[in-house]
């Protein structure tokens, strides 16, 4: 990360993400909350752009901003109205105590690691190398999976559908 842009780039999406997370916590609004969720996603794959991880930028992209941010969505939606509010709870100071203590240690483990650059792959070897063992290798299992997922959308679609109603004779 020696290109000014790159650095530049690097700080504008860590705030981006940092922003977004943090609009994750603050709003009430559930569909606003996983909004800021996807915003999120996108800063943390620009920052796998800027650290030359190409595939991970990608799949993040494809699997949380595509999948996981649409399943949440589904799942607010076909939720009823009366629990789409984000109310207080009991355990709001426990969480915040434990998440500064997270907080605390990550500073703590960024500011003590020796942070060397080490060589990093181009971006054909690591992009071919795992699309060759998701298209070869382990195609089975990744193809088990999606079938395994759009089985639990059907089942919770089917769970959520209303009950036609009875007609009387």
């Amino acid at each position: 990360m020696d290109d000014t842009g790159v650095v530049i780039a690097f700080y504008v999406l860590a705030a981006m993400t940092i922003g977004s997370a943090l609009a994750v916590v603050v709003v009430r609004n559930l569909i606003h909350a996983v909004v800021a969720l996807i915003g999120t996603f996108a800063g943390l794959a620009g920052l796998y752009v800027t650290l030359s991880a190409d595939f991970i930028a990608i799949t993040q992209i494809l699997i949380y901003i595509g999948a996981i941010s649409i399943l949440f969505l589904f799942a607010i939606v076909l939720t009823p109205q009366s629990g789409r509010g984000n109310q207080e709870s009991f355990l709001r100071f426990p969480a915040l105590a434990l998440s500064g203590l997270v907080g605390a240690v990550l500073i703590y483990v960024a500011v003590d690691t020796q942070w060397n650059l080490s060589d990093r792959g181009d971006f054909q070897e690591t992009t071919g190398t795992i699309g060759e063992l998701l298209l070869d290798t382990y195609v089975l299992p990744f193809e088990i999976a999606s079938v395994l997922l759009l089985v639990a959308v059907l089942g919770s679609i089917i769970l959520v559908r209303p009950e036609p109603a009875e007609e009387d004779d």
